[in-house]
């Protein structure tokens, strides 16, 4: 296991909890932080929840009923949002944490191997009671390379994303909560979207089982603040200075916030157009 390093001896935080009004606020945070790592000079560890929503990746677009795909979600009581990067459908909920790490791109710029490792060694640290794996979980909900689980169910997903400037590697994890009821709310969205028709495009055959939480595998509950300060506990052990303080100054300038209010806007215009 590579040992956990940041590029800075700094490291800024941000907590944004997501109002379900505001459901696409959570990307526009995404690509407004993105355009603005780099000026900042420090990585960025973003942490945000939201209330209980269906995050679609691109790919579900294709789903040949996704109005019933959507109404299945509706029958379980949680919203939906489009985000605006590949992948398939993953649940946030008040049990689920959804960290991102932004760093500006060094010369010659981190690998995606690299940066995924980075990420990886930063939730082992972060958990050390665990021993976490990466492999595909290919029944889980949005599966890839880069799951994280342990016993051979997941915890955890990555994704990332870059511009010619910085770079971000996306998680959520599974806390606490009921799992299983996850992985059937999934498990229901993508029987319903498919609405009968052979699955000539790989959604996930999702078994509720493969998956569960870090309370469930610690035996005792964990809040999403206990998550928090693990994450940020294990990035101080790294020698690494953590601060609100710049990062704080910087979201209340005009610009970040005019860039804010653009990019949200723009993940909302991006939102499909359902008659449901």
């Amino acid at each position: 296991m590579l040992p956990l390093t940041f590029s800075s001896e700094s490291l800024q935080t941000l907590t944004t909890p997501i109002p379900a009004d505001q459901k696409n606020l959570a990307f526009g945070y995404t690509n407004a932080l993105l355009d603005f790592v780099a000026e900042l000079g420090q990585p960025i560890l973003h942490f945000w929840e939201m209330t209980p929503t269906v995050i679609l990746g691109l790919k579900d677009k294709r789903l040949p009923d996704l109005p019933a795909a959507i109404r299945a979600v509706q029958a379980h009581g949680y919203n939906w949002v489009l985000r605006n990067s590949g992948g398939l459908a993953v649940v946030a909920d008040a049990g689920v944490l959804n960290v991102s790490l932004f760093s500006p791109l060094t010369s010659p710029p981190v690998s995606v191997d690299a940066a995924y490792a980075q990420m990886m060694a930063l939730v082992r640290q972060a958990w050390p009671e665990l021993t976490i794996d990466h492999f595909e979980v290919t029944r889980s909900y949005c599966p890839g390379d880069y799951d994280l689980s342990v016993n051979g169910q997941k915890i955890a997903g990555l994704s990332q994303r870059r511009n010619p400037h910085a770079m971000v590697t996306m998680l959520y994890l599974s806390v606490d909560g009921d799992q299983t009821s996850r992985g059937r709310l999934v498990q229901d969205f993508y029987r319903a979207g498919l609405a009968g028709h052979p699955n000539q495009w790989g959604f996930p055959d999702v078994d509720p089982a493969v998956m569960t939480t870090t309370a469930a595998l610690l035996q005792h509950p964990v809040t999403l603040a206990d998550a928090r300060q693990r994450f940020i506990t294990a990035s101080e052990a790294t020698g690494v200075r953590v601060s609100q303080a710049k990062l704080a100054s910087l979201i209340t300038q005009p610009r970040f916030t005019t860039a804010l209010t653009h990019a949200t806007a723009q993940m909302a215009r991006r939102q499909p157009n359902l008659n449901l």
